[in-house]
């Protein structure tokens, strides 16, 4: 049993519903089974006074969107939790407020993605064709479409990533549909994925697959169908029986994802964000068996992954030895490797595992750490920023 010389100091701040829902009381037992003492950080009273932490465990981001919202009350505690962490460098902060920022925001979540295409040598992955809307009528719509070649049906996502709509989506068939676009938004084609999503569960060095139900197919093209409003997250719960995610009599099921493809976007997100505890909803595409990334999450639910808390707890203990061995660095982060880190063999690229109902650790494997610039400290660089919509803006993608 792993006990520290000096008792280890673990600070969460996350709603009530995300406590119950993880049930994290369970975590709290478990850590302090370890010899780590658990606190819940109350924002509203003096940090400093609750502290010191070693590490904070944390979800912000609903409050984030408040405080981008110009709620006065949630701007401050977001400035005082922010102030705290850069004064304290030595806190193990799970996660950076920059990187869950950008991940609250669809369209530079999406930009995120085709980056990390420039590492996968092989063309194993991809991003749908996506388009960011702020603004623009119906005709304007259209043409952008078009000139980016996207197809129907396509998908209507909200571009915040967070807060109660962050899951209405819509299924819009056909150019009379995009009246029922609601901006500011992303249309993403959509691909036919025999109503199959794999949800990719990131947990420091380890990474879990569950299978959820997903949207069913649809033909590819125009058709007169009326736009099909829904609830992502109603629709790919485990327990799921929606007419929406009906597999078509026949359907071949896809073999699951690579274990290979699934390492490189994990890792890879990783690197770039300097994240701990995110989700990446995969599908593969059913005409050419290409996986497509549709979504980014910053510390998700991990419904179906009992592992979550134990491997949790063994990420927190690594980066705990890992400051204990580097007592004047800052906390670590993630460090980007070049290109050549990541081209594995293509024998490898084509032997997908099979897909499972449960949730199985695929890899766990240590990324490298490095030392921030000196005077800056990676998870707290920029101060609270308000959201900005940029005009709309093109992207290509490689799903073809």
């Amino acid at each position: 049993m792993q006990t520290w010389v000096k008792a280890k100091r673990v600070g969460f701040s996350l709603s009530e519903k995300k406590r119950r829902k993880l049930q994290f009381q369970l975590f709290a037992d478990l850590c302090r089974a370890r010899g780590i003492e658990v606190i819940q950080i109350d924002l509203t009273k003096s940090i400093e006074d609750q502290g010191p932490f070693d590490v904070i465990i944390h979800k912000l981001s609903d409050l984030m969107l408040e405080a981008e919202q110009k709620d006065a009350q949630s701007q401050q505690l977001i400035q005082k939790f922010q102030d705290y962490v850069e004064a304290h460098p030595q806190t193990i902060l799970l996660d950076p407020l920059p990187a869950m920022r950008r991940l609250s925001d669809r369209f530079q979540s999406y930009k995120l993605i085709q980056e990390l295409q420039t590492l996968d040598q092989d063309d194993q992955f991809c991003n749908p064709p996506y388009l960011e809307l702020a603004t623009g009528n119906q005709s304007d719509i259209v043409h952008l479409i078009k000139e980016q070649k996207l197809t129907f049906p396509l998908i209507c996502k909200a571009r915040v990533a967070q807060g109660s709509s962050a899951h209405d989506m819509a299924l819009i068939f056909n150019e009379d549909g995009l009246r029922d676009v609601s901006l500011p938004c992303v249309l993403q084609s959509f691909i036919n994925h025999n109503a199959v999503l794999y949800k990719v569960f990131v947990v420091g060095p380890s990474y879990f697959v569950v299978e959820r139900p997903s949207l069913k197919n649809f033909t590819v093209g125009q058709s007169d169908r009326k736009t099909i409003f829904f609830n992502s997250h109603e629709v790919s719960k485990p327990e799921s029986c929606s007419h929406l995610t009906e597999r078509d009599e026949g359907a071949s099921v896809s073999r699951g994802p690579s274990d290979r493809t699934i390492k490189l976007i994990s890792r890879g997100l990783q690197a770039s964000l300097g994240m701990s505890l995110f989700g990446v909803d995969v599908i593969v595409d059913n005409a050419t068996g290409k996986l497509a990334v549709i979504d980014i999450n910053a510390f998700p639910g991990y419904e179906g992954v009992p592992e979550f808390f134990g491997a949790l707890l063994n990420h927190i203990e690594t980066l705990l030895r890992e400051r204990e061995r580097n007592p004047d660095r800052r906390s670590p982060v993630a460090k980007m490797p070049g290109p050549h880190c990541w081209c594995l063999g293509a024998q490898e690229a084509r032997a997908p595992s099979p897909a499972s109902n449960r949730a199985s650790s695929l890899a766990r494997e240590t990324w490298t750490v490095e030392e921030p610039p000196a005077g800056k400290r990676t998870s707290d660089s920029g101060r609270f920023r308000e959201f900005a919509i940029p005009p709309p803006t093109l992207c290509q993608s490689n799903c073809e």
